[in-house]
């Protein structure tokens, strides 16, 4: 399997008005350090969560169809849409499946992708490279929308960051708790 982000977010979960309040930070002569701790910092709470913040668009790739009637998306959690199933046959031609032979279960974290009752996997003889994409959407959508703890996790994460920045601190165990308690309980458990 192959995970390929197609769309980055367009903005941020904290902006950096927060930020520099949060580091009591009023000149401006830090600001393209501090938004890039930004991204940083949601890029690690996502990859702590294995969930998307802000809208995105990803490309999930498969070498076969499971054994089961769904697809589990990663980072699909949130899941919004399901934007295409397509497959690759042996002879390289490329098939869409028909939307309405698949369900979006988006109650589930993370999201996934259902066979409609009645419907089967396709049996064509799949190409032998990641035949099997599925595209979809995914993400709290706005700032507003992201968990406080996260966001809060994601604050800490660009203090420690933005203090830290030229060499390793030793023995700062607290600041990793208090990050482990803001994001475990949003963290989802790796596809088997």
């Amino acid at each position: 399997m192959a995970l390929v982000i197609q769309t980055q977010p367009t903005e941020e979960p904290i902006e950096i008005n927060e930020a520099k309040q949060h580091l009591r930070i009023d000149g401006d002569e830090d600001d393209n350090l501090i938004l890039n701790l930004i991204t940083i910092a949601r890029q690690n709470a996502e990859t702590v969560t294995r969930r998307a913040m802000i809208t995105q668009t990803w490309a999930y790739y498969l070498d076969e169809w499971p054994d089961v009637d769904y697809i589990e998306l990663p980072y699909a959690a949130p899941l919004q849409s399901i934007t295409s199933l397509k497959y690759t046959d042996y002879a390289e031609t490329v098939t869409e499946v028909t939307a309405t032979d698949y369900e979006t279960d988006t109650y589930r974290e993370p999201g996934r992708l259902v066979l409609a009752y009645g419907e089967s996997w396709p049996t064509a003889t799949l190409h032998v490279t990641s035949p099997i994409e599925v595209i979809y959407i995914c993400g709290y959508g706005t700032p507003d929308d992201v968990p406080l703890p996260i966001r809060q996790g994601m604050l800490m994460d660009i203090a420690d960051l933005f203090e830290n920045r030229e060499t390793i601190v030793t023995g700062i165990v607290n600041h990793l708790s208090i990050l482990d308690r803001l994001y475990t309980p949003y963290r989802i458990e790796l596809i088997k």
